[in-house]
């Protein structure tokens, strides 16, 4: 098995926040004798300046000769009122999708309580909820045909589905509940999309073959409103890939901040894992971007990528330690934060190494 992981630090805050993320995997690595080989490669926007292709083949290689991907972030502001340009960052995010396989995107949402004050959200709404999100991310209106009329005047998305897209996704779904609370939330909208009742069809075929597993349909606007009126109720949610898209950057106000949220896109070889926050370029370049959920991005790709379950806990605890011990980037302070504790993204980077290292040396003399 090959202990290759290819960096892909993209745009924006993604250098910044990769930083640390590489940091954590090395120091496990050296520390456990994982002899981890790491490459560098180019994707979205930093990648068409240099060769004017998002996702080059060179970076597609090196990702395909790999056992884990590490992503930053892509994205620039530069795309994002000109609807001219042909070739986009977000392109390169799509293609190596399409290109891995990684059909799965797992995202857990789990809201740490000492940062609670950070959301929105009533803290007796929100105390105990931790959700598993799997988006379907390899098909749906994302990669459907699609168009404009010659004289701009139409456009039409096709959102489609295979039964053998839904079936895969499906079984990860609940082979995860299996392992949880034994309860799933199917999340569609089959009272008018018949990609939903195909959707709706499958998971109730499937279910079958779990019936330990309690399946409860849910259509994606109910879905919306669930989350935030109540979001212990849900465990394990399965969804498409649009619907996936929004309810997760929705269920970000539950761990209070889309700089605390990791997420993994698996299929069956290579593993992608990255913060599901965008590149933030209003922030770029000013030590104020959140690393956290690209910290635990590496604790998703150590559990999931390299069965190092023991490791990644460690890193999960050591992040918390530093929340319990009152450090903040901007984004996760709150009125009652103290302006000594919040600090920069070196700064708390640092603070979670520390933390684990004490985590580790504690194990090992325990």
């Amino acid at each position: 098995m090959t202990n290759k992981i290819t960096i892909l630090a993209g745009d924006g805050i993604g250098p910044e926040v990769t930083e640390w993320g590489l940091k954590v995997l090395q120091y496990i690595g050296e520390r456990f004798g994982c002899d981890f080989v790491f490459d560098q490669g180019l994707i979205g926007h930093c990648a068409i300046e240099a060769t004017g292709d998002p996702l080059p083949t060179e970076t597609l290689v090196k990702c395909q000769s790999s056992k884990a991907v590490l992503l930053g972030a892509v994205g620039h502001p530069s795309y994002d009122y000109d609807p001219s340009k042909t070739i986009r960052p977000e392109q390169g995010l799509l293609r190596i999708r399409k290109a891995l396989g990684l059909y799965t995107n797992i995202r857990p949402i789990k809201i740490f309580d000492e940062l609670i004050g950070a959301s929105s959200l009533k803290p007796e709404i929100l105390k105990g909820a931790d959700i598993l999100f799997f988006r379907e991310l390899t098909g749906g209106i994302y990669f459907g045909e699609r168009g404009i009329s010659p004289d701009q005047l139409r456009a039409y998305d096709t959102m489609e589905y295979n039964r053998f897209e839904i079936e895969r996704i499906t079984e990860r779904a609940f082979e995860a509940a299996m392992k949880r609370n034994k309860k799933l939330h199917s999340v569609d909208k089959a009272n008018v999309l018949d990609t939903s009742r195909l959707w709706r069809d499958v998971v109730q075929e499937m279910s079958k073959k779990y019936p330990e597993v309690e399946v409860i349909h849910m259509y994606v606007d109910n879905a919306a409103m669930q989350l935030i009126r109540d979001p212990r109720q849900f465990d394990v949610v399965l969804t498409a890939n649009m619907f996936g898209d929004i309810l997760t950057d929705e269920a970000s106000q539950i761990s209070g901040s889309l700089g605390m949220l990791p997420s993994a896109s698996v299929g069956k070889e290579v593993g992608l894992f990255e913060p599901i926050h965008g590149s933030a370029p209003d922030i770029t370049g000013q030590n104020i971007a959140n690393p956290l959920a690209t910290i635990l991005s590496s604790a998703l790709l150590l559990d999931i990528a390299f069965d190092m379950k023991d490791e990644a806990d460690c890193i999960i605890k050591a992040v918390d330690d530093v929340l319990k011990d009152g450090f903040r980037t901007r984004d996760i302070a709150d009125s009652t934060t103290p302006k000594s504790m919040i600090i920069g993204t070196d700064e708390i980077g640092t603070e979670v190494m520390q933390a684990l290292e004490v985590r580790l040396n504690q194990a090992v003399v325990i």
